[in-house]
């Protein structure tokens, strides 16, 4: 009797054990189903937005041999006296009479002027002014020049419009067309590298917009961000974790702030809003404003992270530096704070990416302002990456499609290189117990 029942128990925990590795089994498929679900999802956002996007990075240009006529630029010789007749003058005509003599047309003909205008960029006018206010001996000479082709030209020639449909339904007639394929042929349209999109402000024309004004505005952001988050954030850290008694106040400030860090943004926003703009009277779409509303938000990331990495340091840190006869703020200033240094900075580094991609607060302080200017001071109206993109996405112009997609494939580049970043430094400087 007693056999059996030993054999029987023996049968039961055989198969409990098998059960438990199937179920073992099973958890590991899941997880690894999970992952690969995730991976799916990332892939396809991805493909999504470089497929849409890439193509922003290279721009349509026709080389053209501009003739700066004296009469068009300087029709009564006062250039030397005044600066400001070369600024009025028509230079959109002497790019068109270059146009026209490249494919040998009449550039008097009203028909063909209207075509020929729209296959150039309307910014040809600043390109050649600032070409002939640089250097006035210019005027009256030829000269070889790469002006940027209109919107809709280059989306033709990038073949992001079917030319196949009836002319009435596009917005490049099959004039344009040929004339398109006769300056390919001769090497004089072609697609080269766009370092407007990097360098160049905002602009209503598809093909003149940049992000050169909101990537300098989100740089001061973040820099206000670091020189007022990281000190506040973990100066309240260290007090909170080594020198604040535990007391009912001290709990409630740390419910407050674990609150705080599940905020959703926009109300930071109306927060900056009521301060910063109306109270303050600071101005509106200043990158200052903007640096001082992602700090109040980015403050509960830095202050939950750099308490969780004051919290991995072993408590056997503090008892040997505290009983070789170091103060308390010897031990945490010398010991402590030098061992969870790995953790504050993954944490920062996190908390600026998280702001660097937010939009809701930046649109309630006026950071959606058109801004062509480059910003000289952090006082200046800027705007930011997220807040560009946004601005890009609600245009009617068929070529703002790619620069959306292009201006979300540059913040995605900031946001990787600044996780590669805390990555990095976390390897670099944790230390292993």
């Amino acid at each position: 009797m007693t056999t059996s029942q030993g054999k029987g128990q023996r049968v039961w925990r055989d198969i409990g054990i098998k059960r438990r590795y199937r179920a073992e089994r099973r958890f590991k498929i899941y997880g690894l189903g999970a992952v690969l679900l995730g991976l799916l999802f990332l892939a396809l956002l991805l493909s999504s937005v470089v497929s849409k996007g890439y193509t922003a990075f290279q721009q349509t240009e026709i080389q053209l041999n501009i003739t700066f006529d004296k009469k068009v630029v300087d029709p009564r010789g006062q250039a030397a006296r005044n600066e400001r007749v070369l600024m009025m003058a028509n230079y959109p005509v002497l790019a068109t009479a270059a146009l026209a003599e490249a494919l040998g047309l009449d550039p008097s003909d009203r028909k063909l002027r209207k075509d020929l205008s729209g296959m150039i960029s309307g910014g040809v006018r600043t390109q050649l002014r600032d070409m002939v206010l640089a250097d006035t001996s210019l005027i009256g000479q030829t000269r070889p020049v790469w002006v940027l082709a209109a919107a809709d030209v280059d989306s033709a020639f990038k073949g992001q419009i079917d030319l196949s449909v009836d002319q009435g339904r596009r917005k490049v007639n099959d004039r344009q067309v040929e004339w398109m394929k006769t300056l390919a042929a001769s090497g004089a349209l072609e697609k080269r590298f766009n370092t407007g999109i990097f360098f160049n402000g905002a602009s209503s024309r598809p093909e003149m917009a940049g992000m050169g004004v909101a990537m300098i505005g989100s740089m001061y952001m973040m820099l206000i961000v670091l020189a007022l988050a990281l000190p506040i954030g973990v100066a309240a850290s260290i007090y909170l974790e080594e020198f604040a008694p535990k007391n009912r106040w001290t709990d409630l400030i740390e419910v407050n702030i674990n609150n705080l860090a599940a905020v959703p943004s926009i109300v930071f926003g109306l927060l900056g809003l009521a301060v910063f703009i109306n109270f303050a009277g600071l101005p509106r779409s200043a990158s200052l404003v903007g640096g001082l509303v992602l700090t109040l938000m980015t403050l509960p990331t830095i202050i939950i992270s750099t308490r969780a990495a004051l919290k991995a340091v072993p408590p056997s840190i503090r008892s040997a530096a505290l009983g070789i006869g170091a103060s308390k703020m010897q031990m945490v200033f010398h010991h402590v704070l030098p061992l969870a240094a790995p953790g504050i900075l993954t944490g920062t580094i996190i908390g600026l990416a998280q702001a660097l991609g937010e939009t809701a607060p930046l649109l309630l302080i006026g950071m959606v302002a058109f801004v062509a200017d480059f910003p000289a001071t952090p006082m200046d109206p800027a705007t930011a990456l997220p807040v560009q993109i946004y601005m890009w996405a609600n245009e009617a112009e068929r070529a703002f499609v790619e620069r959306t997609s292009g201006a979300i494939i540059i913040l995605l580049m900031f946001l990787a290189v600044m996780n590669i970043t805390a990555i990095i430094l976390r390897r670099k400087f944790e230390r292993r117990w």
